[in-house]
């Protein structure tokens, strides 16, 4: 079988060894509170505790698989934006009860004159400042101007009758490691004056940028957290994590405070929050919205309350950047033909690792997709899931170890920029040898080559499974004071995004359903995820458009707003325009 040749970079299509599948180990301590604290400090100043707990990770254990011997696959041609279609531009049931607002709803509101670009900014900002949904912004120090600006320009587009389109003065949040000029870009560590890794950004991102100039306003940076410690607000069960490390993203998206999140994601980080916050999150192909410099799992992509607004974000912002040597090379990605085949592939043992309340509402709309959407279900088998999600936490901790030391001017005081956890976290990641790093990269090789396979094999394959295997990730009386530190936990989260990172490929989540907490008040937003082929960024918004009307017309009690949902255009319309 040979790889296709409208790619640069494909993975020669080789099935992988029999696949055996091995639950992961759960021997990693779990800390939180003082003991966290009192730890965290220990090991990162003990080195043979270090190497012990490394060890302990299974972390050692790939370079000794016999099978293994910088991926990124490029999706090659002429990149043209797709035009929107009609139904991404047209607002629906602005009195709907369980409507979120869309950029076509605000589109509509500004050009009626029943509210403007500026109110809606002038309202949103003293709200990330106080209030209910403060937890989920960064300190601004005083920048809100760069957002007032930008939403009187688009006041006066409007009132010129000469707006930029849809998303002309639609208000937008930034996760906290996006860089937007003006703004300091946090990381999720605690903000240190006189650092250089906390001036003041001197330059755009280039998908922020495509979106500027489209009209959004970004009105502010999205907090990120440091495993645990200090997360935003989940708007639908408060005594739940929203997730991360998007987790100020999703909780704004969750309260419907903005309708559109840019987020970045190595180990499920749009994924997972918008599974939990009960929202839509789209990791492209890696390196399709730019290159990740320095994380090579990491890609930035869009979050979003609405399908229509996910596809609107992530078509804007993966126009191709001329000055960098791999996006320019993507061509675009095209939604698939009216008799293009429709395959779910489920890896059965995988997905029975679930909840049983997360695996059955997947299951319901898995039998949806298969009843009235024409997508014949097959099963599928991947080799190596538990060793490649080993390979995958080392690359990642590896990686975000070498970058933070790159954050301090003197890098033995590297581990002062974080709290307890990461300190445990990052001090073992350094441990990371260079054979077993090249090993875990050959898992890496491993992996793409049997998804090619299968993806050759099954021509329209989406890899189905639930974003999480998680009812949610309950909070602890306790952790706001030093955070957490739960590896089992975290890789059980983590159970079935990673793979996407590992190898690279496009995957989208979409809320099929709510399920009951163990604990608060507020059913649990459940996220089911589909996985395709490098490239096939369309073909998932396609699903996750079916799946969005799954949940709306045809899934009992349909979808849920928190009782915390912001009314962003009816509170605008009271304020005063200055």
């Amino acid at each position: 079988m040979a790889p296709p040749s409208n790619f640069a970079d494909y993975p020669e299509p080789i099935e992988g060894a029999a696949a055996i599948y091995k639950k992961a180990p759960a021997n990693n301590p779990s800390l939180r509170g003082y003991p966290l604290l009192i730890a965290g400090n220990l090991i990162a100043n003990v080195g043979l505790l270090q190497k012990v707990l490394w060890g302990n990770a299974g972390f050692g254990a790939i370079k000794d698989i016999p099978e293994l011997d910088d991926p990124g696959v490029t999706p090659l041609g002429d990149h043209k934006m797709l035009d929107f279609e009609p139904e991404l531009l047209t607002a629906k049931g602005l009195s709907n009860r369980a409507k979120y607002y869309t950029a076509a709803d605000y589109h509509q509101m500004y050009k009626s004159g029943k509210v403007t670009p500026l109110q809606v900014a002038s309202t949103l900002l003293p709200l990330t400042k106080k209030g209910p949904y403060a937890d989920a912004w960064a300190d601004t120090y005083g920048k809100d101007s760069l957002a007032l600006e930008a939403a009187r320009a688009s006041t006066e587009r409007y009132a010129a009758g000469r707006p930029l389109g849809v998303l002309d003065g639609v208000p937008i949040g930034v996760k906290d490691d996006v860089d937007v000029k003006g703004y300091v870009s946090h990381i999720g560590m605690k903000y240190k004056p006189g650092l250089p890794c906390f001036k003041e950004q001197e330059k755009t991102m280039w998908l922020i940028e495509k979106l500027q100039e489209a009209g959004a306003v970004v009105i502010g940076k999205n907090r990120m957290h440091e495993m645990g410690s200090g997360t935003p607000t989940n708007h639908h069960n408060k005594s739940y994590y929203p997730g991360g490390s998007t987790s100020g993203g999703g909780s704004a998206l969750g309260a419907g405070f903005v309708p559109i999140v840019v987020g970045s994601d190595a180990g499920g980080s749009i994924r997972i929050p918008s599974s939990f916050n009960g929202v839509y999150g789209l990791q492209p192909s890696h390196n399709r919205t730019g290159v990740f410099e320095g994380l090579s799992m990491a890609v930035r992509g869009p979050l979003a309350t609405s399908v229509a607004d996910l596809t609107i974000a992530y078509r804007i912002m993966s126009q191709p950047n001329p000055d960098c040597p791999v996006q320019s090379r993507f061509g675009t990605s095209i939604p698939p033909g009216p008799n293009a085949k429709r395959v779910i592939g489920i890896y059965r043992d995988w997905w029975a690792e679930a909840d049983p309340r997360v695996a059955a509402i997947c299951d319901q709309a898995v039998e949806h997709f298969s009843s009235k959407r024409g997508y014949e279900v097959i099963d599928v088998s991947i080799p190596f899931i538990s060793e490649s999600r080993v390979a995958h936490s080392l690359l990642c901790v590896a990686e975000m170890a070498a970058k933070a030391r790159r954050k301090t001017p003197n890098p033995a005081d590297w581990l002062t920029l974080v709290g307890p956890a990461n300190k445990l976290l990052l001090s073992v990641g350094q441990h990371t040898g260079a054979g077993d790093y090249i090993k875990a990269n050959a898992m890496r090789e491993v992996m793409m080559r049997h998804l090619a396979h299968l993806f050759q094999k099954h021509p329209g394959l989406l890899i189905v499974t639930p974003t999480t295997p998680l009812n949610g990730w309950p909070r602890v009386p306790g952790d706001e004071t030093h955070g957490l530190s739960d590896t089992n936990l975290t890789v059980r989260n983590m159970m079935y995004i990673f793979l996407a990172n590992l190898c690279g490929t496009p995957a989208v989540t979409a809320p099929v359903g709510y399920a009951e907490p163990d604990q608060g008040e507020g059913k649990i937003p459940v996220g089911l995820m589909a996985m395709g082929e490098w490239g096939a960024e369309e073909q998932l918004l396609g699903w996750a458009r079916e799946a969005e009307e799954y949940l709306h017309d045809t899934y009992e009690g349909g979808r849920k707003r928190p009782e915390t949902w912001f009314d962003v255009l009816g509170e605008a319309q009271k304020v005063e325009e200055s």
